[in-house]
């Protein structure tokens, strides 16, 4: 199937499908047994990230089981920092460990000299995936925004009020602003080098933009995002952009209107009625089923499965979900779900 046929990528070129393409979010992770065994055998979390066969077979394991129409890399956002030689270490049940970047003498320590050797193996990954995909199944890069990434760099792990990271921005602009122009630059390259290995999309994922107030939204999400996207266009002009803001509000609409992205991915908070009339109007829209329904399962996953499916199917859209599919969810339910999107048509 030619690429201009696969359902995904139609749909982010702005066609209404009688059928939603699909894919989720964490759809390859803890929830499968499958995973959970490759995972044992590849060691470490970083280990299995710059494992191309392991990753690959990650990959491919939710498209077997349940057909996505879409495949996302298996990787992680924080191979960047890790590229650029910052220490990365992944602790069993609490999250990533990063020595932290808290001021401009800590950020003269990065370098980018060894940074494509040493992501070289997710480059390949991405070869291998290409192969490999079923036909008609388009594949995703990816990359965490600047502003996500730079949270991790500074805060050293995962944090409530990221005091630190916000501390850096507020009391040092300028030094702030040179850890995203770097970010900002080696984002561009990664998702450059994923692109020409095969990936036919790319999502960034900006998981904390919603800490931030507006003025440093802009600062800080908007305007990094904008450069990138404008940086790949230029690069790589039919291979479609998604943006993927959480949590941002109001600013939502904003950041749709002048990144330049192709689609905008929704999360769990975003109205779906008000996304048609306010997003979808601008752009393709991709989201947004709140995952704790499909770990729920039962009449509440379908019942809020068919209102996003009502609201949104009218214009270009991808279903997927608001954040990532959680640990616990059961794998029967995400086949059900899979099952609702496809039988739509008929449904309606």
């Amino acid at each position: 199937m030619s690429v201009s046929q696969k359902p995904f990528l139609a749909a982010l070129g702005g066609k209404v499908l009688d059928r939603p393409p699909f894919w989720l979010m964490r759809q390859a992770g803890r929830y499968l047994p499958e995973y959970r065994k490759v995972r044992q055998q590849a060691g470490s979390f970083i280990d299995l990230c710059l494992n191309s066969e392991l990753a690959c077979e990650v990959t491919l394991q939710p498209l077997r089981r349940y057909g996505m129409d879409a495949a996302i890399l298996f990787s992680d956002i924080l191979m960047v920092p890790y590229g650029l030689g910052q220490k990365l270490d992944y602790l069993e049940g609490e999250g990533p460990r990063l020595d932290p970047v808290t001021n401009v003498a800590a950020l003269e320590r990065l370098t980018v000299s060894r940074f494509h050797e040493t992501l070289e193996p997710i480059y390949q990954t991405v070869r291998t995936i290409a192969g490999a995909v079923p036909d008609g199944t388009a594949l995703i890069g990816f990359a965490g925004s600047p502003w996500t990434v730079a949270c991790y760099m500074v805060q050293g792990g995962g944090s409530k009020e990221w005091e630190k990271v916000k501390g850096f921005a507020y009391r040092d602009g300028k030094g702030f602003d040179a850890l995203i122009a770097l970010l900002v630059t080696v984002t561009v390259e990664y998702l450059s080098k994923q692109i020409e290995a095969g990936a036919e999309a790319v999502q960034l994922f900006d998981s904390w933009s919603g800490i931030l107030p507006a003025d440093r939204f802009r600062r800080y999400v908007i305007e990094p995002t904008r450069a990138i996207v404008a940086a790949l266009k230029a690069k790589h002009p039919t291979v479609p952009v998604i943006g993927f803001p959480r949590n941002c509000g109001v600013m939502i609409q904003e950041y749709t209107q002048v990144t330049g992205i192709d689609a905008v991915a929704l999360d769990t908070t975003v109205c779906p009625v008000w996304a048609a009339r306010h997003l979808q109007t601008l752009k393709p829209v991709q989201g947004n089923l709140d995952p704790i329904f499909v770990a729920a399962g039962g009449e509440s996953m379908v019942l809020a499965t068919d209102e996003i499916l009502r609201s949104l199917s009218g214009g270009p859209f991808v279903f997927n979900l608001g954040h990532g599919v959680t640990q616990g969810t059961p794998p029967e339910h995400v086949a059900i779900l899979a099952d609702l999107i496809r039988a739509w048509p008929d449904r309606r």
